[in-house]
């Protein structure tokens, strides 16, 4: 688990034992890990610009992958933004911004984008066939050096390291929402994920100023595993007409110490993401307490996912922060 401490910083590094520890400190980072200077990004999603947002503030040459330009405009759209709440904020200069948004170039061609990658981190559809697929391509494609690394919310590395012929340099390395503020990385790792890549998953967190924290392959890992069924729960209580929307998420706010609630909280995660991580939970653990809400499936099927569409349980106006519960959930 990574510890930032001031004015030394400092990772301490769990064994798959669970037994022993080792700390890693600044002036021990290994030379594989400076060497780590092109990342591509698979996927202009709120995820991926977000990845890419952060890389390029710390540095790093970026490559941004979508197929489609359109995707990649608005994504450098969204980035140059965001960069400019932190230049408004005082946490960033114009010129920082800048030289940040130079080191950004977009790609709709793979092979190109990866070409000299030190670095891939997959943001694309939380889809198992999709992934897969794209890893078969990233195994043929990036440099024999490069570390393959996953922002999946909840699907397995193993599974995804399985289908490369490089299972010890794959590894997940999920950002939480929204990437540039949020401090927590989950480093997951597959059951064949070497100890090295590990390491320099780890000592990278330290330059991008995150907290790392070292997990293990199962469903959910753990940010998932905890969250999704609050958030499932959540939705009976409203589907069995317990309470309301907003006295819901007033209830886990005020009386929970949230600062947001659990349907406002899966509105903003996107609710086929939800519904697409707890099925990924029920079917790796096999049990029913993780099956989706019938409300939630229904949603989502209709098309109404949260802030992506403008209305979930709570209903989000173009080109405004306001929002109000959903006409349908109201009294």
């Amino acid at each position: 688990m990574v510890r930032n401490t001031k004015p030394k910083l400092e990772i301490v590094q769990h064994t798959r034992s669970f037994k022993t520890s080792k700390r890693i400190t600044p002036n021990r980072l290994s030379q594989d890990f400076y060497s780590m200077k092109n990342i591509t990004v698979i996927g202009s999603g709120t995820m991926g610009n977000g990845i890419a947002h952060l890389f390029a503030q710390q540095g790093f040459a970026v490559s941004l992958v979508d197929l489609s330009p359109e995707q990649l405009s608005m994504a450098l759209t969204t980035i140059s933004k965001n960069m400019d709440r932190q230049v408004t904020k005082g946490t960033l200069s114009e010129s920082q911004k800048m030289a940040a948004l130079q080191r950004i170039q977009t790609h709709t061609d793979l092979a190109m984008a990866v070409v000299q990658a030190d670095l891939v981190v997959e943001a694309a559809t939380e889809n198992l066939e999709i992934k897969l697929e794209l890893f078969r391509q990233l195994d043929q494609l990036a440099p024999a050096t490069a570390v393959l690394a996953s922002n999946t919310s909840s699907i397995s590395i193993t599974q995804i390291a399985a289908v490369t012929k490089r299972p010890a340099q794959v590894i997940g390395m999920h950002f939480m929402n929204p990437v540039p503020v949020m401090k927590l990385v989950e480093v997951i790792q597959g059951y064949a994920t070497s100890a090295e890549t590990t390491s320099q998953i780890m000592q990278l967190a330290l330059q991008l100023d995150k907290v790392a924290v070292e997990v293990q392959d199962y469903p959910g890992f753990v940010a998932n595993r905890i969250l999704m069924p609050m958030i499932n729960e959540a939705i009976y209580t409203l589907f069995e007409g317990v309470a309301g929307v907003s006295e819901i998420d007033t209830v886990m706010k005020l009386g929970m110490a949230h600062p947001m609630g659990p349907l406002q909280l899966a509105d903003f995660i996107g609710l086929d993401v939800c519904l697409s991580i707890l099925s990924v939970l029920q079917e790796g653990f096999g049990n029913p307490k993780y099956a989706p809400c019938p409300l939630l499936r229904t949603m989502v099927a209709a098309g109404f996912k949260g802030v992506k569409t403008g209305e979930g349980f709570y209903c989000y106006p173009a080109g405004t922060k306001d929002f109000t519960v959903s006409s349908r959930f109201s009294k």
